[in-house]
């Protein structure tokens, strides 16, 4: 693979989809425990509170308890319970069940376009619905595209649209280490001493330059998104000790080696264009 091309149009790459979604769980319990994020706030990186007044604005002269129990307690309340259920998935399940029930309108208009600003993408939504459509009817399904290819008619997420997805920050332009990477990338480091993790996301296009660990070995774990790897030296075929991994979504991945350890060699991360990928290291 030649350095600068965009890593999918290379030939000798394995696709992958191990996903070690507990293992990126448990380094992030870990991490939290500890004091791990830098700007330890209230909520998480994918959370914020959620108000709604369109209940008062629309029906608070006319059915004042009804517009109560919409702003207060539907949105005020359920939306917020955050640490039991994330806003992308409260926003998938609504969409599920306004689409089984046959309700097109507005209110489902609506739930798209925050289902978008709450970081899901147009993959999930199709695959989702796509899905559903077996269960709560065809034409419930089409009624719903025609309406999502408005909202993302717009395939590239938001850098606010991204955060969304993952628990783990975005963090601040990686300006310190811009020169080891070609196109934008962003860092987040964890409190804590030499060694300890930190997360780089990696905008569209986005890759390392080829570089060496000395005396150390790294880890990678991606936690959302979706991108490449690729070992210095090993391209052709299907290599089981390294090869490329394809994270579609929120899937996550650990790349390893047939010898136990994690990424000591010189090595290229390669960030392909589809869209941005996040991973903790």
């Amino acid at each position: 693979m030649r350095r600068g091309r965009n890593c999918q149009a290379a030939s000798g790459f394995h696709q992958g989809a191990i996903t070690m979604r507990k293992f990126a769980v448990l380094l992030a319990c870990m991490c939290l425990a500890g004091g791990a994020f830098a700007e330890d706030t209230t909520m998480k990186p994918n959370q914020k509170e959620i108000t709604q007044t369109a209940g008062r604005k629309s029906l608070g002269g006319f059915a004042p308890e009804f517009a109560h129990l919409n702003d207060d307690v539907l949105f005020g309340e359920l939306w917020n319970r955050q640490d039991e259920l994330p806003l992308h998935d409260r926003s998938l399940v609504t969409i599920l069940s306004l689409a089984a029930q046959g309700i097109t309108d507005s209110s489902l208009k609506y739930h798209l376009m925050t289902a978008k600003a709450n970081g899901v993408t147009r993959q999930e939504l199709a695959e989702v619905i796509t899905h559903a459509a077996f269960y709560m009817g065809w034409p419930k399904a089409w009624a719903v595209f025609n309406l999502a290819k408005d909202v993302w008619a717009d395939k590239a997420q938001t850098l606010e649209e991204f955060q969304m997805s993952t628990p783990y920050p975005v963090g601040k332009p990686n300006d310190a280490y811009a020169k080891y990477f070609i196109g934008k990338s962003y860092i987040s480091d964890f409190n804590g001493q030499n060694g300890a993790p930190h997360n780089v996301t990696f905008e569209p296009g986005c890759r390392n330059n080829w570089h060496v660990h000395h005396d150390s070995v790294q880890v990678l774990v991606a936690v959302a998104g979706r991108g490449w790897y690729q070992e210095w030296g090993k391209g052709g075929g299907r290599d089981d000790s390294w090869h490329r991994h394809c994270h579609p979504g929120r899937r996550e991945a650990l790349a390893r080696s047939g010898e136990g350890q994690l990424v000591p060699a010189p090595h290229l991360h390669d960030k392909g264009r589809e869209g941005r990928e996040q991973r903790v290291a």
